[in-house]
């Protein structure tokens, strides 16, 4: 089996309770040790990658993005799915050469741009086209930003993820859904579901999985806690 082979077998017949725990790694270095810990896959967020990096969320220019999902990538031996925003203004067919070219096993596209939802049949169809192009070497996580976007009815993302999974996405990614819906979204939802759990609050991924997730995913939420905890090893070296 090719890795994506592995990692699209990790999202099937997932036990309630045991949701697909995806770490995110910022850089090489936490790569490693997310897989020496025993995880048997990554996720790269791209907020995390972006402040490694010193860049903004949403700022990285796409040839140090996928550098550094390749550096990533080529540190660990498991499956490493890489989110790339929107894309970056690729083709279709360009975005999936980037991809391949870096490693990656997998692909999160967005379907907003500057806290604006896009048409969702013009980026289903646009998913269609990266479906197309990447035939099954490449696992795609069509996040769904409605509720990022102010948007709580849970049909508008239910509307939004049956556009997606009919385009030929792998997975949809609700991101921003309060807990208390996702009992509502696994029921309206074909395939599996991404949802985004907090590091130090919230359910916890096993509560996460219980509701309906089927893998979880962290956003820049391991790299800021590991910033945390730098910023007092620092304050510690300076008291002394």
């Amino acid at each position: 089996m090719s890795k994506t082979d592995v990692f699209r077998a990790l999202h099937q017949r997932r036990a309630p309770g045991d949701p697909l725990v995806l770490p995110g790694p910022w850089d090489a270095a936490s790569a490693r040790v997310f897989a020496e810990a025993g995880f048997p896959a990554l996720a790269t967020p791209s907020a995390g990658v972006a402040a490694s990096l010193g860049h903004e969320d949403g700022q990285v220019p796409a040839d140090e993005m996928f550098s550094a999902v390749a550096r990533i990538v080529r540190a660990v031996d498991v499956p490493v799915s890489a989110d790339v925003e929107g894309g970056y203004g690729l083709a279709p067919k360009d975005l999936v050469e980037r991809l391949l070219e870096a490693g990656v096993v997998g692909c999160n596209l967005e379907d907003s741009e500057d806290g604006v939802l896009k048409d969702a049949r013009v980026h289903a169809s646009w998913l269609a086209e990266v479906r197309e192009a990447a035939g099954d070497r490449l696992f795609v996580n069509a996040r769904i930003d409605t509720f990022a976007c102010g948007i709580d009815d849970p049909a508008r993302a239910i509307e939004r993820a049956a556009l997606y999974v009919a385009a030929g996405a792998d997975c949809v990614y609700p991101i921003g859904a309060p807990p208390e819906v996702l009992p509502l979204l696994r029921a309206g939802i074909q395939g599996p579901i991404n949802v985004g759990a907090l590091t130090d609050e919230g359910p916890s991924p096993a509560e996460l999985g219980e509701r309906g997730a089927t893998r979880i995913t962290f956003g820049p939420g391991l790299q800021r806690r590991a910033t945390r905890a730098l910023r007092e090893i620092a304050a510690g070296l300076r008291r002394q």
